[in-house]
């Protein structure tokens, strides 16, 4: 299969899946799985590579959708006075603080979770099937992010580390369970994970694990390009299915595709 298709592919799947409650990490193994399955043996030259551009891609779709929210909080963080922008500030560092905390405690047992385990994948799913389900029958979702709401948001973001566990699912769900307005939790879920992953591909990059020699660059650039334009869709689409209280075909489609994965593997 050509790098540049692979490449493409890959893109959009990880600007869909980033923002769509449906796991990222879970889909990019699955698609690698069943990329290699049907003789797909040219990906691109070194795929944690791979993996940082296109969260880098992620990324900055996000902070492009949220840049008036983004500039208001830093600038009431420097400020260093006690207004709102200061305190959402503090709640999103609260929030990021479980899941990284496990994932510096945790890395080598965190990476041997990934790497073709479909099965985990499919059952994680079939878990993120229900838990959206049951947070799309919430009512009255009417409140603020509070700082104890943080705390149990950013273990749930911790808890979707795991593969096929989605993150904005998780942390979405979580919210609007604790009856938080449901654009305030798309939003607030999708602002906490933005330092999470700049940190992790400043710590990839640091680790010398990726090396430029003799990479080609186009694949790169080509997945990069196709995560960005796909994320800033998927992030503007996701903002408006929540408030739509839409989350239930997501529920579907991911205990479906859980399904299928687990049957592929008892199978193979």
């Amino acid at each position: 299969m050509n790098s540049i298709l692979v490449a493409i592919i890959l893109g959009i799947i990880q600007g869909l899946t980033e923002f769509l409650p449906v796991s990222s990490s879970g889909h990019l193994e699955i698609s690698a799985f069943i990329i290699e399955f049907f003789g797909g043996k040219d990906l691109p030259e070194s795929n944690l590579l791979m993996t940082v551009v296109l969260h880098a891609a992620t990324a900055l779709s996000t902070l492009f959708i949220f840049r008036k929210e983004v500039l208001q909080i830093l600038k009431g963080f420097f400020q260093f006075k006690w207004n709102e922008e200061f305190q959402f500030s503090i709640k999103i560092i609260i929030s990021m603080t479980p899941a990284a905390v496990i994932g510096l405690l945790f890395e080598e047992q965190i990476d041997r979770l990934f790497g073709g385990q479909i099965l985990l994948v499919g059952s994680m799913l079939i878990l993120t099937s229900f838990l959206l389900y049951i947070a799309d029958k919430a009512k009255n979702t009417i409140k603020n992010v509070g700082y104890w709401h943080s705390i149990l948001i950013g273990v749930a973001q911790a808890i979707a580390i795991l593969p096929g566990i989605s993150r904005s699912g998780a942390t979405i769900s979580t919210s609007v369970l604790l009856g938080i307005d449901r654009e305030k939790a798309a939003r607030f879920s999708f602002l906490m994970v933005v330092p999470l992953i700049f940190g992790k591909m400043a710590k990839d990059i640091l680790s010398g694990d990726i090396s430029s020699h003799s990479t080609n660059l186009t694949p790169l650039i080509v997945g990069f390009v196709a995560a960005f334009i796909t994320g800033l869709i998927a992030c503007k689409w996701m903002i408006s299915l929540v408030k739509k209280s839409q989350l239930k075909y997501f529920s579907y489609y991911c205990f479906l595709v859980g399904i299928m994965a687990i049957i592929f593997t008892s199978l193979r």
